[in-house]
């Protein structure tokens, strides 16, 4: 018999038909090992993607990332923040595509760990973002509310969460 290995499982998926600051996940099933969110985002002013777990607000999310465009690398870290960073570019108001971004929420289920959210991020005008998040509470995650730091989400921005199913050797 062949070993099984994980699979995607789409558990939400939405396309904005109007602009809005707030796209959130809810009630989601604790049936999966990793939950990764692809979405496809653009801004009506400068903006980092932003998300909270559980309507947590306080200091428990902290980020380091690093990025380059060819020319110039950058890397930073930010410690006991109100809120994780997806992607973190200040984007220009005139962008006009649609930015990938893969994050991925790794042993979300886990009620023993702080949990950890890998982001991959990029822009044909600005270039690449990798960043790792530490989300400080072991609460299995339920609800994961994504928002924009400065304006909305532009209608046409596509946010898709799958859940990851446990490969068996």
């Amino acid at each position: 018999m062949a070993a099984k290995t994980g699979t995607y499982t789409l558990i939400a998926s939405t396309t904005l038909n109007a602009n809005t600051q707030t796209v959130t996940f809810s009630s989601i099933p604790q049936t999966y090992t990793d939950l990764v969110l692809i979405s496809s985002v653009k801004s009506t002013g400068n903006y980092s993607s932003t998300y909270t777990i559980n309507n947590d607000s306080g200091t428990n999310y902290s980020y380091t990332y690093m990025n380059g465009n060819g020319t110039t690398a950058t890397s930073g870290r930010m410690t006991s923040t109100v809120l994780g960073i997806i992607d973190n570019w200040a984007q220009a108001t005139s962008q006009t595509m649609f930015d990938p971004c893969i994050t991925q929420f790794m042993d979300y289920a886990n009620t023993t760990t702080y949990k950890t959210i890998l982001c991959s991020s990029g822009s044909a005008n600005l270039g690449v973002e990798r960043g790792v998040n530490l989300w400080r509470n072991t609460s299995a995650i339920n609800t994961i509310t994504l928002s924009n730091a400065a304006g909305n989400f532009v209608s046409g921005s596509t946010f898709r969460l799958f859940g990851i199913e446990a490969g068996n050797l």
